[in-house]
């Protein structure tokens, strides 16, 4: 099943990606991204919306909520978006769960 999968700014500024719901008008099952600051420069996390409270995606953000919504999703960032919220690999190599939270989220 192929996703409609968005990469949103919303109105607090946070950078979020999601499933998008056209009969609802919202992204679902949300993920947040975040900058992390490393030696080597900046590098982006991925966790579900509601960590550290809930560890997994799921809620919902109602469009008019959004600020900026980007043109184009990169296919990599889906792949990564998809295995925070299903916790499967779906890509050889890379990239692993961050196994300080419990696999909640990934360090892109």
């Amino acid at each position: 099943m192929a996703y409609d999968i968005r990469l949103v700014k919303i109105v607090t500024g946070e950078l979020v990606i999601g499933k998008f719901d056209t009969e609802a008008n919202a992204l679902k099952d949300v993920a947040i991204m975040q900058t992390v600051p490393t030696q080597q420069g900046v590098q982006l996390m991925m966790l579900p919306y509601g960590y550290p409270f809930d560890h997994d995606c799921s809620g919902s953000i109602d469009a008019r909520h959004f600020l900026f919504e980007y043109k184009s999703t990169p296919q990599d960032v889906q792949d990564k978006y998809l295995e925070v919220c299903s916790n499967l690999s779906l890509s050889s190599g890379g990239l692993n769960p961050n196994p300080q939270n419990g696999g909640a989220g990934l360090i892109l």
